[in-house]
C-alpha cells in the first residue's frame, strides 16, 4: 500500500515521534481508562501506534496494537487490563525503526531481576552503536526501535545497581540524543529527560479522599483531560521516581548541557492548549504571528492560517497588522494523520481531502496565508493552488518558522538536504514554485523568543 501523510500542516508536514502517559497510584484501583484519556490527549503526537501496560502487584497486563486510540482500545480491553497501582502508556510516530507490531510501545522486558516496561519520546542518536554492543554481549532484540535499546541498558544496569534511579543514571551515562521516558519497575514509577530537555515532560497530582494518583504526561492538556493539578516540568537531566516511600528527585545529570527544547514544539507539535516549560504554547504561536507582520508586512485584505497550527499564527499576525482575520479554510474531521492513496492520478486531489478552502472569505481579496513551515514545498503549491480557485486575487504565504536547511536527529522527520526545497532554491525561487505572490518566513531571532530564556533547538534552522 502506497500511504501519504497527511498531518496537521499538508502531505509533506513534519512529524514528531511520540507521547507518553504514566500513572502511580497510592492504592490499587482501574487506570487503565485514565491512561486511555491521556493517551487520547496526546494523540496529534503520534497516530501509528498506542500501548499501555498496568502494572497488578509486579504482574504486568497489556493492550497494544498498531491504530489509533479510539481503533486499538474497546471497553472490554481496557476491562481486561484490570486493576492495578501503576499503569504506563504511549502514541507512536515512528523516526526509529519500521511501524511494525514489535515496535508497538511501551516496551516490556520480563527478566529474572524482575519486569521493566519503557515509553520512550525522542531519538538516540548512537542508538546503533549501543544495540551492536549489546548484540555482542548476548542481547537478542525483537524491534528495530531505539527504545528497546534503552530498555536493554536499563536491564542491564540493574544488575549491578542498587536501585532503578541509580541503573537510569548509569544508562543516561550512554545514551545521547533526545529522550523523555517512562520507565515502570514492579514497585517504581520513574520520570527522565534528557539533559538538553529537547522532549517536554511533565507531572500534576489527582488528589481524592482514596488517595493521590501521580500524573506523567508529555503535555499539560493530558493532565487537563483526567483532572489532575500540574505541578510541575521535569528538569532537563532530572530523574523523578514516584513509589510507596513518596516522591524522590535526582538531579546528578542537570545542568551539564544547555537546555535545548525543540521549538517545533511551541511552532507545530504540541496543543495549543498546553503549557511547556512555562510557555502557552497558544500565545507563543500568537507571538510567532506578531513577529511575522512586523518582519514581513504587506497590504492585504484578509489573513488566514492553514489549520491546525497555523491558526494561532495567523490570529496573531492579524492583530499586529490590522488586517481583519478570517476562516479560510475547512479541515476535514474525519481524516487520520494518513490515508491509503489510490493511485498516480489522485495525488492532485490528495489537499482537497484534507482541506477544502472557504470562497467568501477569500474571493476577490488579497490574502495573507500563515502556515507553520515548508518542507519540500509541494503542500504549500497545492495550498496556494486551492486559495487561487477559491478567487483570491493576491496570495501572500508567510511561515511562522524560518526555513529548513539541515535535517534532525533528535526525533523530527526533516528528511535530508536535497528534500528540503530552502536548501536549494532562494526565497524568490521558492515563491514561484509554490505559486506566491510574496513569501516571507520568521527570523532565528523570532524563533529563538517563542520559548523562555532562549533554551530552544533549532538546528534544524541553521547549516
Amino acid at each position: 500500500m502506497n500511504k501519504i501523510n497527511i498531518g496537521k500542516g499538508g502531505l509533506d508536514a513534519l512529524h514528531e515521534e511520540c507521547g507518553v502517559f504514566g500513572l502511580y497510584s497510592s492504592k490499587r484501583q482501574p487506570l487503565a481508562g485514565q491512561v486511555y484519556l491521556g493517551l487520547f490527549a496526546l494523540q496529534h503526537r503520534g497516530q501509528e501506534s498506542c500501548g499501555i501496560v498496568v502494572n497488578d502487584e509486579g504482574q504486568f497486563r497489556s493492550c497494544k496494537d498498531l491504530g489509533l486510540v479510539s481503533d486499538v482500545f474497546t471497553s472490554q480491553s481496557l476491562s481486561e487490563l484490570g486493576q492495578g497501582n501503576m499503569a504506563v502508556g504511549h502514541v507512536r510516530y515512528g523516526t526509529t525503526g519500521a511501524n511494525i507490531r514489535a515496535n508497538v510501545q511501551p516496551i516490556e522486558v520480563h527478566r529474572l531481576n524482575g519486569n521493566l516496561a519503557v515509553a520512550h519520546n525522542g531519538n538516540l542518536t548512537n542508538s546503533e552503536q549501543l544495540r551492536k554492543q549489546l548484540e555482542m554481549q548476548g542481547s537478542i532484540f525483537h524491534s528495530t526501535s531505539d527504545t528497546e535499546v534503552i530498555a536493554y541498558l536499563l536491564t542491564k544496569e540493574r544488575l549491578t545497581c542498587s536501585n532503578i534511579e541509580n541503573a537510569v543514571s548509569s544508562t543516561m551515562e550512554k545514551i545521547e540524543g533526545a529522550y523523555s521516558l517512562v520507565i515502570m519497575t514492579e514497585e517504581k514509577m520513574v520520570a527522565v529527560r534528557d539533559p538538553n530537555g529537547y522532549r517536554p515532560l511533565c507531572y500534576g497530582v489527582i488528589s481524592s479522599e482514596e488517595g493521590d494518583i501521580y500524573v506523567i504526561a508529555s503535555e499539560t492538556c493530558a493532565l487537563d483531560v483526567v483532572g489532575a493539578e500540574f505541578i510541575r516540568d521535569i528538569e532537563p537531566g532530572e530523574i523523578v521516581s514516584f513509589s510507596k516511600d513518596g516522591i524522590k528527585s535526582i538531579k546528578t545529570h542537570c545542568g551539564r548541557e544547555k537546555k535545548s527544547l525543540c521549538v517545533f514544539e511551541y511552532i507545530y507539535f504540541a496543543r495549543p492548549d498546553s503549557v511547556i516549560d512555562g510557555v502557552s504554547v497558544h500565545e507563543s504561536r500568537v507571538k510567532a504571528g506578531k513577529i511575522l507582520a512586523k518582519e514581513h508586512p504587506v497590504e492585504a485584505d484578509v489573513v488566514i492560517g492553514v489549520p491546525d497550527s497555523g491558526l494561532d499564527a495567523a490570529l496573531g499576525y492579524s492583530q499586529e497588522s490590522g488586517i481583519p482575520y478570517g476562516m479560510g479554510f475547512v479541515k476535514n474531521k474525519y481524516i487520520g494523520r494518513t490515508f491509503i492513496n489510490p493511485g498516480q492520478t489522485e495525488r492532485q486531489n490528495k489537499v482537497k481531502i484534507k482541506l477544502n478552502p472557504v470562497s467568501s472569505t477569500v474571493k476577490g481579496k488579497r490574502v495573507v496565508l500563515i502556515d507553520d513551515s515548508i518542507v519540500r514545498g509541494t503542500t504549500s503549491g497545492h495550498i496556494v493552488q486551492l486559495v487561487r480557485e477559491a478567487g483570491a486575487t493576491e496570495v501572500h504565504v508567510r511561515i511562522s518558522s524560518p526555513p529548513f536547511i539541515a535535517p534532525c536527529y533528535y526525533g523530527t522527520d526533516v528528511p535530508d538536504c536535497q528534500h528540503l526545497i530552502a536548501c536549494n532554491h532562494s526565497l524568490d525561487e521558492i515563491a514561484k514554485i509554490i505559486g506566491a505572490d510574496s513569501l516571507g518566513y520568521l527570523s532565528m531571532d523570532g524563533a529563538l523568543s517563542l520559548g523562555k530564556d532562549d533554551g530552544l533547538c533549532c538546528k534544524c534552522f541553521r547549516k
